[in-house]
């Protein structure tokens, strides 16, 4: 039953107004607040307990007084219940997208002064809240330059955050472990990267994320003031404008001008935060008119096999063979294919000289296989060679483009992205970002934008001892809340990870099934194999690649907790697939499977051999009969995994 509730109240008694607004999501179990009193301010509240406890709204601005409070209501807000259904151009989770939300607009002005308007849009979803500001041009004629955003998260001081913690230059690829740490724990200093998952106590979630960022930079959590006994106010750090310092302008505008939307997820485990399309649904609908040209699926990679890219063409046909052998339509041609990057004469539409480009086009026609081209950002953007590069690409039959180092994500940062996913969109390219901020949901609107980095995934196993089994196991419970990471899985030089060292060529510290199972768990549309030819074909495991898809018809989390272990399932058409990682302790975990369809199923499945914890390398692969509903025993070694098909019998 869905239910809306308003509370307005005045205490005139006092001599003070206060306006106190309820709304509840529409299963009721969610209710957000918002107080319009001096300041104003939001709480919200899941079962009946309090999460969020009362916190700040508002802005700072250059040559103006804070924006905080002392409002008058423009309006009566009233609460609408609303939906919204649509079917994805790009699967990412589901076939089909439904959400249901509650919201109330709040059109506010200053009582005195120069009486700056301001609006506040709210919506309660069964699976969190999502709150925006819509601020608008000032009395003097000109840009009105944002400082700071006010925007608070007031949690229990012992609650445990899972931290990413970045330097406060705010220049980076966004690629660090999330460090699980008690609020009150984290330094003065903190600026920690989206989204932040909180564990308010067992019973109680919360992952603070943002959608929707437009004209706007991202932004960061940093430690603020207590806001009352027993609570930690989370606060709002925005990348600052390049030349500005950290406590310089953030964003400039000089009409109305929307943020980002602030989303809390609320529930009572985080992996059911895995599931929701809550993200995507605050972006516009599809703004591409003809979106037949974009096809997600696998992709080999020329970069990760000898620690630097060979950039010669038997080198790359050799890649195109191997997306070919293994049935994937893509291959990725890495950096130096235009020679020298990031120079004054780097040319993105010209081959260095060693490459015949029409002779590797043309090949990989012949094997069925498009290829993707590398650039780096500074050579795209240098005279606006995007445009007349993007436009050759396209004559080229180019599948696609991975840019790389852009390492920012402030306001003039954001309108890049922006500018060359729609340029990408009118040549039919499909985008691949790295060196990357987060993801927001833009692939809604712009679904060529297929991944994007910001993680610090596979490739870090190259020269550091970083990505462990543990931090593999976060992820996919706080960086991939925010949708499609390009970890680039898919090493199958398993070691242990007692022992474990960089070298050439890369080993990974977990079992081949493990690394299978990032196939299944991770989603990235593009899914980026990263391994050489020779040590995968003809491999234990190699099969499951060749029918794993990157696109799922339903997303369903089943068991885990963070840093310690996962299990997912995914559908496509008929078949289930499963998937599971483990941290470095042995662990057995029985599966309910009412997940799947009544019937009987032939179930394929990879393990972890009983040696693989000395030998990850080693596979057992079964084919059995199963039933529905017959709980599945999952044995994981240390730094394991297990994945499998369901594919009904007929």
């Amino acid at each position: 039953m869905r239910r809306v509730i308003l509370f307005f109240s005045l205490l005139l008694a006092t001599g003070v107004s206060a306006q106190h607004f309820q709304i509840s999501s529409p299963d009721g179990r969610i209710q957000m607040e918002v107080r319009n009193e001096k300041t104003l301010s939001y709480s919200v509240v899941y079962k009946d307990k309090v999460l969020v406890a009362d916190s700040p709204l508002g802005f700072e601005f250059k040559d103006e007084k804070p924006m905080q409070g002392n409002f008058a209501l423009l309006n009566v807000p009233q609460a609408e219940a609303r939906s919204e259904s649509w079917i994805p151009v790009v699967k990412n989770k589901h076939e089909k997208v439904q959400l249901h939300w509650n919201e109330m607009t709040f059109n506010l002005e200053e009582k005195e002064g120069d009486r700056r308007r301001m609006d506040f849009v709210v919506r309660v979803y069964d699976e969190g809240v999502a709150f925006r500001y819509q601020l608008y041009g000032g009395r003097k004629i000109g840009n009105r330059q944002i400082t700071k955003e006010l925007t608070g998260f007031s949690l229990p001081a012992d609650a445990t955050g899972w931290a990413a913690k970045y330097k406060r230059n705010y220049t980076s690829s966004q690629e660090s472990e999330f460090v699980k740490t008690r609020l009150n724990y984290l330094p003065a200093d903190t600026v920690a990267g989206l989204p932040f998952l909180v564990e308010v106590d067992k019973q109680n979630y919360v992952a603070i994320t943002e959608a929707c960022i437009d004209d706007y930079p991202g932004f960061y959590i940093g430690k603020g003031n207590s806001a009352q006994k027993g609570n930690q106010v989370l606060a709002t750090r925005l990348s600052p404008l390049p030349g500005e310092k950290e406590d310089g302008v953030k964003a400039r505008f000089f009409e109305k001008m929307a943020t980002p939307w602030r989303v809390i997820l609320v529930g009572d485990h985080p992996g059911r935060f895995i599931e929701t399309e809550l993200i995507h649904g605050l972006n516009p609908p599809c703004a591409i008119e003809d979106t037949s040209w974009i096809k997600p699926g696998m992709c080999a990679w020329d970069h990760w096999w000898s620690g630097e890219v060979k950039m010669e063409m038997d080198v790359i046909k050799e890649y195109i063979d191997f997306a070919a052998e293994q049935g994937w339509p893509y291959m990725l041609i890495d950096w130096q294919w235009y020679g020298p990057y990031n120079k004054a004469h780097a040319d993105i539409t010209k081959p260095a000289p060693q490459l015949n480009m029409p002779e590797i086009l043309e090949y990989a026609r012949s094997k069925n296989v498009c290829c993707w081209l590398w650039l780096y950002c500074t050579d795209v953007n240098k005279n606006d060679s995007y445009k007349e590069a993007f436009a050759l690409y396209e004559k080229w039959g180019i599948a696609g483009i991975k840019i790389d180092f852009m390492d920012r994500d402030d306001q003039e940062m954001v309108n890049w992205y922006h500018r060359i996913i729609k340029e990408a969109a009118k040549h039919k390219l499909m985008v691949n970002f790295h060196g990357a901020y987060k993801p927001d949901g833009i692939g809604r609107t712009y679904p060529n934008l297929l991944t994007r980095e910001g993680v610090m995934g596979g490739e870090y196993s190259k020269f550091s001892k970083r990505v462990t089994p543990e931090h593999n196991v976060t992820l996919a419970f706080t960086r991939m809340l925010a949708g499609p990471m390009d970890y680039t899985p898919g090493g199958f030089l398993n070691v242990p990870m007692e022992g474990f060292k960089p070298k050439n060529p890369t080993t990974v510290p977990n079992s081949r099934c493990a690394e299978l199972s990032k196939f299944v768990i991770y989603d990235s549309p593009l899914t980026v194999m990263c391994e050489h030819p020779k040590y995968v074909l003809g491999q234990p495991g190699a099969d499951f690649l060749k029918i794993v898809p990157t696109v799922w018809d339903d997303t369903r989390f089943l068991d885990g907790y963070p840093g310690e272990y996962i299990v997912m399932t995914k559908r496509s058409g008929k078949q289930w697939f499963i998937g599971a990682m483990n941290n470095c302790m042995k662990r057995v975990v029985e599966i309910e499977t009412s997940f799947l369809p009544a019937g009987e199923y032939e179930f394929e499945y990879w393990a972890d051999a009983k040696n693989a914890d000395k030998k990850p390398t080693e596979v057992s692969k079964k084919k059995v009969r199963f039933v529905a509903g017959k709980s599945l025993s999952i044995k994981m070694v240390s730094g394991g995994g297990y994945v499998g098909v369901f594919t009904p019998v007929k």
